[in-house]
C-alpha cells in the first residue's frame, strides 16, 4: 500500500462520483498534475448518486449551456465506448395540446443550440417504441443523440480514475472522508480527512449530495438540495434476451406525468431483463438535507435510497400502465425498486465555480450525469485559465447573494424547483412563490396601494405594471395589441404597454430599488478600475461623471456592463441585480491577486434609485427640486452627475436614459427613497412599471442586456459597444481587444430584428416570449458564424410605440445587412424578420441618446 500522500496541487473530494471523475481527467488533460482525489465510499462510488443514476441523456433544454454540457458529455462517453446512441421520445398524450406545444418549443430551442431534435407523428413514435398505446399519444419529439451511458456512468467514473491513477498524475483514496478544511487568511491550505491531512492549494468539492457538509468547512451553504426520486423496475422482460444490448428500445419520456421509461436489455446485463420507469414527484417532493442522510451501514443500501411505498406513486403508474400497458403484465420488483437521490438547486443550475468566502476552494455541485464531462471540462478550464470558451455566469456560485444561500430561502426554492423537474412546463418569464418579499423598496406599499403587479429579481420585488393605471388602456386601446395566444400573455400585464406609452408621450417614474451597487475606495481604487474597465476611468475630468463601461476578460470577450460614478474618494458601481454578485466577487478577487489597496463594500440595500423619463421629466422634476434653474441643459448636461435637493432630502441626480427619453436616474439613502417618491408622485406623475424600463423600451432603442445579450462567447466589437478609440492605459483584455478591433469585419455582429409579420397559420396574432433560433429562409436551417456560433435571439420584446415584436440576436457576417429577410422559429411555425440594425442603431430615441455612455 503506498503511503497516505501529505501533499497535493489539488484534492478532490467526492473522486469517485462522475463529477469529481471528470474534474480529475479534464484537469489532467490541461496540464495539472499532484492530484489527489478521496472519497467517503469506494471509487468508483457505492454510494453516491451516481451509483444508482438511470445514466440517461437528453439534450431537450430551453438553455444553451445545459445543452452544450450535454452534447459535449454525450460525444465523450460515446469515444470512451461507453455509449448507447439509442434515441430517445418524449410524447405528448392526446388531449395534453400544452405537452404538444412544448415539444414544438423543444424542437426550435435545439435548432437554436445544435440539437437535432424534431417532431414525429404518433405512428412513428409507436414505431419507435412498439410498447406505447398509438391512440393515447397525438405526438412526439424525437431526439436522435438521446442515449444510456454503458454499462453504467460508475463504470465511466471508475475508468476515468484508473486512466488518471496510470498516468502517475492521480492519487485515488476510497473510504476516506473530508473531516474538515484547513484555511488560512482565507485562502485553503488542505483538507483533514479521516486517515490524515493533506495539505494542497486547490480543493475541487465534487461531494454530490453531500456538498452542502463540505461546504459549510468553509462557513458557506450551497442553494442545492436532495430530493427523492422513485425508481420500479418490472420484470421479467426477455424481449432482448440473447442480444448481449443494454438497451433495445430508445429511451420514453412521458413528462406530463413526470416520468420516464426504458428497457434494461439482455437479462445477463448489469441491469437487464426488466422495464424501468421513473418518476418525479410534482407534489409535496421528499427533500432531505445531507446531514440528515444516513450512513452506509445504517440504511438498507445505501444513504442515497430509501425504500419505497408502492402507494407513494400509484396515481402516476396508473396513468403510466394506460399508456404503456405492459407495465401491468410485468411483475413489480420490490426487492429492486426504491427512492434514489438527485439534486435539485434553486434556481434550476448547478453551483461551480470558486468559494465566495475561501480562495482555491471550487465547487462542482448539483450537475447530472448527462453533464458529468462536460461540466468537469468547464471547472478544468476555468481553473487553468480564469474563464471558460461558454459564458457560465448561469452556474456560477458567486451570482448567489447572501440571502440566497439562507437554509430557508434553499428549502423554500428547491420544493418548487424539484416539483417541475419535468412538468409542468416552465415558462421563461415564470417567477417564484417561495422566498419573496426580502427585499422592498421603501416606497413598496406605495406600489401596493397603486396594484403593482409584482415580480422579483435580487430578492427586490419589482412592479412590472400597476392596476392604478388601467384607465390607460382605454387612451392607448389602438395602439396596444390583445394578446390572444395564453402563453403569450403568461406574466405579462397589457398595462405595461400603455405605461410605456404614457412615458413616451408624457413623463412616468419607475422603481430601480434593484439595482445592484458597489462602492470601491482606497489608495488603489481608480487604479484597480483602470485595469479592470475598458473606458478610461481615472484623470480629475472624470471625477463628477457617470462612465458606462465593461469588464473584458483575458480574451477580450464581454465580461460584464455597468455604470461607474466617479466621486472624489471613490467610485460607485451601479450594475444589474442579477450580474451584480458576480462582479462584486470578481474585484475582490482581482484586488487580491494584483495586490490592490481597496476596500469593496456591497451597499445595495442601503441606496435606492427612481429613475424619471419622457419628454416633460425636466418640467416635472423642475416642480419638487430646490433649485430648478440646475436641471436646464446647459446647466445639467447628458451623463453628468449632480446632487439635487428633493423634499428636504440629499440626491445624486445622474441624466441618463436606457429608454430613449430624456431624464435622470434619482439615488438617494434607502431611508430618504419614500419622501422622494411622494414628492415625485405630488406632481401627478404616473408610476410605471419596470417592464417598460427593463422590456420594451430598452428594445425599442435597441439595448442590450448582460447575461442575455452580452456573453462571454463574444467581443465588444461584436457586440456594437466599442468606443472609437481604445484608451491608451493598459486593461484588461486590451491586447485581444486591439486585434479584434484590427480585424476587417469581425465573425458576427449583434443586430436588431423586426418581426415583419406575426400571425400564425391559425390566424392569432404571436407575441414572442424566449429564445427563437434566426434561420435562413431559403434552406431553413439556423445561420452559423464562421467560429460555430449559432443565431437566436438573445432578448425580444414587444414595441408598442413602433408597433412591431423586436428582437436582439448575433449574426454572422455574410448576413450582416440591413434589410436582409430572415426567419425565426416559434412554437413549431417560423416568422419572417428583418435586419433593421447592424450593432447598435436605436430603432426609437426622440433624444438621439447613445447608450449610457
Amino acid at each position: 500500500m503506498s503511503a497516505f500522500p501529505s501533499k497535493a496541487k489539488v484534492v478532490i473530494v467526492g473522486l469517485g462520483g462522475i463529477v469529481g471523475a471528470s474534474v480529475a481527467h479534464h484537469l489532467i488533460a490541461r496540464g495539472w498534475d499532484g492530484i489527489v482525489g478521496i472519497d467517503k465510499s469506494g471509487v468508483p462510488t457505492d454510494i453516491g448518486s451516481t451509483a444508482h443514476a438511470s445514466d440517461f441523456c437528453y439534450a431537450t433544454s430551453h438553455d444553451f449551456l445545459s445543452c452544450w454540457t450535454t452534447l459535449y458529455s454525450m460525444d465523450f462517453y460515446e469515444k470512451m465506448g461507453h455509449y448507447a446512441r439509442i434515441g430517445g421520445l418524449e410524447i405528448a398524450r392526446t388531449g395534453d395540446d400544452a405537452r404538444m406545444e412544448e415539444l414544438k418549443r423543444k424542437v426550435a430551442s435545439g435548432k437554436a443550440f445544435g440539437t437535432r431534435a424534431t417532431l414525429i407523428s404518433a405512428a412513428e413514435a409507436k414505431e419507435k417504441f412498439p410498447l406505447l398505446e398509438e391512440d393515447l399519444v397525438q405526438g412526439a419529439l424525437w431526439d436522435p443523440d438521446a442515449g444510456l451511458v454503458i454499462p453504467r456512468s460508475q463504470t465511466v467514473a471508475g475508468k476515468l480514475v484508473d486512466e488518471g491513477v496510470e498516468s502517475g498524475k492521480l492519487t485515488s483514496i476510497a473510504n476516506c472522508s473530508a473531516l474538515s478544511l484547513v484555511i488560512e487568511e482565507g485562502r485553503i491550505k488542505g483538507v483533514n480527512t479521516t486517515r490524515g491531512t493533506i495539505m494542497a492549494d486547490h480543493v475541487v468539492v465534487c461531494a454530490g449530495l453531500w456538498g452542502r457538509l463540505i461546504a459549510a468547512m468553509a462557513g458557506e451553504d450551497l442553494p442545492v438540495m436532495p430530493v427523492d426520486h422513485p425508481l420500479t423496475f418490472f420484470g421479467p422482460y426477455d424481449k432482448w434476451a440473447g442480444t448481449g444490448v443494454e438497451i433495445g428500445f430508445p429511451l420514453m419520456r412521458d413528462q406530463g406525468n413526470s416520468a420516464y421509461m426504458r428497457d434494461t436489455g439482455d437479462p445477463k446485463t448489469a441491469e437487464g431483463g426488466q422495464i424501468e420507469w421513473g418518476y418525479y414527484y410534482e407534489t409535496d417532493p421528499r427533500l432531505v438535507h445531507p446531514r440528515d442522510l444516513l450512513e452506509k451501514d445504517q440504511a438498507r443500501l445505501s444513504p442515497s435510497q430509501r425504500d419505497l411505498d408502492l402507494e407513494d406513486v400509484i396515481a402516476p403508474l396508473e396513468r403510466a400502465v394506460e399508456l404503456t400497458p405492459i407495465l401491468g403484465e410485468l411483475g413489480f420488483n420490490e426487492g429492486h425498486s426504491f427512492n434514489g437521490l438527485l439534486q435539485t438547486s434553486t434556481d434550476g443550475g448547478p453551483s461551480m465555480g470558486e468559494s465566495q468566502k475561501v480562495r482555491g476552494l471550487w465547487y462542482a455541485v448539483g450537475i447530472w450525469v448527462k453533464d458529468g464531462p462536460g461540466m468537469g471540462k468547464l471547472i478544468a478550464d476555468w481553473m487553468t485559465d480564469g474563464r471558460t470558451a461558454i459564458d457560465h455566469h448561469a452556474i456560477d456560485f458567486s451570482r448567489f447573494n447572501a440571502f440566497q444561500l439562507d437554509e430557508k430561502f434553499i428549502w423554500d426554492r428547491c420544493t418548487e424547483t424539484a416539483a417541475k423537474i419535468y412538468n409542468p412546463p416552465v415558462h421563461p418569464r415564470e417567477p417564484f412563490s417561495g422566498g419573496r418579499g426580502i427585499r422592498r423598496s421603501p416606497f413598496y406599499e406605495r406600489e401596493k396601494e397603486l396594484g403593482g403587479h409584482f415580480m422579483e429579481l435580487g430578492g427586490w420585488e419589482r412592479a412590472h405594471g400597476y392596476a392604478a393605471n388601467e384607465h390607460l388602456l382605454e387612451k392607448y386601446a389602438d395602439r396596444i395589441p390583445v394578446r390572444e395566444n395564453e402563453w403569450d400573455n403568461r406574466h405579462f400585464w397589457r398595462v405595461s404597454n400603455a405605461e410605456h406609452l404614457e412615458l413616451s408621450g408624457n413623463c412616468g417614474i419607475i422603481n430601480l430599488s434593484h439595482f445592484h451597487i458597489t462602492d470601491i475606495e482606497g489608495p488603489d481604487h481608480v487604479a484597480m478600475l483602470e485595469w479592470l474597465c475598458a473606458a478610461k476611468i481615472g484623470g480629475d475630468n472624470n471625477i463628477g461623471k457617470g462612465i458606462y463601461t465593461h469588464f473584458l476578460d483575458e480574451e477580450g470577450m464581454v465580461r460584464a456592463d455597468f455604470t461607474v460614478i466617479r466621486m472624489a474618494g471613490r467610485c460607485r458601481l451601479i450594475n444589474g441585480a442579477d450580474a451584480g454578485p458576480r462582479d462584486f466577487h470578481y474585484m475582490r478577487r482581482v484586488a487580491q491577486d494584483k495586490g490592490y489597496d481597496v476596500t469593496i463594500t456591497d451597499v445595495t440595500e442601503k441606496y435606492v434609485t427612481i429613475g424619471i423619463w419622457g419628454p416633460n421629466a425636466r418640467e416635472t422634476l423642475s416642480k419638487v427640486v430646490s433649485d430648478p434653474g440646475a436641471l436646464s441643459k446647459e446647466n445639467f448636461p447628458f451623463a453628468a452627475i449632480k446632487p439635487i435637493t428633493i423634499a428636504g432630502k440629499t440626491v445624486t441626480a445622474f441624466r441618463l436614459s436606457y429608454v430613449g427619453e430624456q431624464g435622470w436616474e434619482l439615488h438617494m439613502a434607502y431611508e430618504d427613497g419614500l419622501a422622494v417618491w411622494d414628492a415625485l408622485r405630488s406632481t401627478g406623475v404616473i408610476a410605471v412599471g419596470v417592464e417598460t424600463y427593463a422590456n420594451s423600451r430598452r428594445m425599442e432603442k435597441s439595448l442590450r442586456l448582460q447575461n442575455a445579450d452580452l456573453l462571454t462567447e463574444y467581443n465588444l466589437l461584436e457586440a456594437g459597444l466599442a468606443r472609437p478609440k481604445v484608451k491608451e492605459a493598459d486593461f484588461c483584455g486590451k491586447a485581444k481587444h486591439l486585434e479584434y478591433k484590427a480585424r476587417d469585419h469581425q465573425p458576427a455582429m449583434l443586430c436588431t430584428l423586426v418581426m415583419t409579420y406575426n400571425v400564425d397559420s391559425k390566424g392569432c396574432a404571436r407575441y414572442p416570449v424566449g429564445i427563437m433560433p434566426v434561420l435562413d429562409p431559403d434552406t431553413g436551417e439556423t445561420l452559423v458564424d464562421e467560429l460555430g456560433r449559432r443565431s437566436f435571439t438573445t432578448s425580444v420584446a414587444y414595441g408598442p410605440t413602433i408597433g412591431k415584436n423586436i428582437a436582439l440576436a448575433y449574426l454572422p457576417w455574410s448576413h450582416c445587412e440591413t434589410g436582409r429577410v430572415l426567419q425565426v422559429e416559434y412554437f413549431g411555425e417560423t416568422f419572417p424578420v428583418e435586419v433593421a440594425a447592424v450593432g447598435y442603431k436605436a430603432l426609437y430615441d426622440p433624444e438621439n441618446l447613445m447608450p449610457r455612455s
